[in-house]
């Protein structure tokens, strides 16, 4: 997670630099990718940014709550749920770490609402590993929440994963997480990083391979 946070936050790095705006908006779900957002949040902070984070349902694991811990330390706000929409007409930039991988569907309360103010936004985005509200095969809804919903940018994190095919913005791969061995046995071909970069800007096929 810490390496996965690392990652989202050098990608703001190469598509907002803090001279494009410093406001960020981090919206983090109840799961590791919402972890993901608050490490980046707290990278943001280090390389001067002004980030904020919109947490509407916390993860109970404590491993979270350590996250928000540093993140008080650095006197990062947290903003309510009454605050979500001003926050949303102040912010430069918006970290999308609600769903990752793991989301199946059906949004549930209070997600359908956030992603709709989300998708109607006029600021850039970063979706991590998937944009919310997409089937991580199947991409965007139909219909409902997120079924316009196309950010700017999308960072995959280890390696893209299938609904990649129906993203069409710029792409990140971000990681160095995997030993030769795992790559190997999942028989995945992953780019070079150069030098100590944590990301790199990769184009994707419609099979979604890059």
């Amino acid at each position: 997670m810490e390496l996965a946070g690392l990652s989202v936050s050098q990608a703001v790095y190469r598509v907002h630099p803090p001279n494009a705006g410093k406001n960020v908006l981090v919206v983090c779900g109840p799961g590791n990718n919402g972890g993901d957002g608050l490490v980046a949040a707290r990278h943001l902070a280090q390389y001067g940014y002004t980030p904020s984070i919109y947490y509407p349902k916390e993860g109970r694991n404590v491993l979270y709550q350590r996250l928000k811990t540093q993140l008080h330390n650095l006197s990062i706000p947290f903003i309510t749920d009454s605050d979500f929409p001003t926050a949303l007409k102040s912010t430069t930039f918006l970290i999308d770490a609600i769903f990752g991988f793991s989301f199946g569907g059906p949004l549930r309360e209070p997600f359908p609402s956030i992603i709709s103010q989300i998708e109607a936004a006029p600021i850039p985005v970063l979706s991590v590993d998937a944009p919310s509200s997409w089937d991580i095969e199947s991409g965007p809804p139909k219909e409902g929440p997120g079924a316009k919903f196309m950010p700017e940018y999308l960072i995959s994190l280890t390696a893209p994963k299938p609904c990649v095919r129906y993203f069409q913005g710029r792409h990140f791969l971000g990681g160095r997480f995997l030993t030769k061995s795992i790559t190997e046995k999942y028989a995945l071909d992953l780019p070079r990083y150069p030098g100590i970069d944590q990301v790199m800007e990769v184009g994707v096929d419609t099979e979604g391979r890059l």
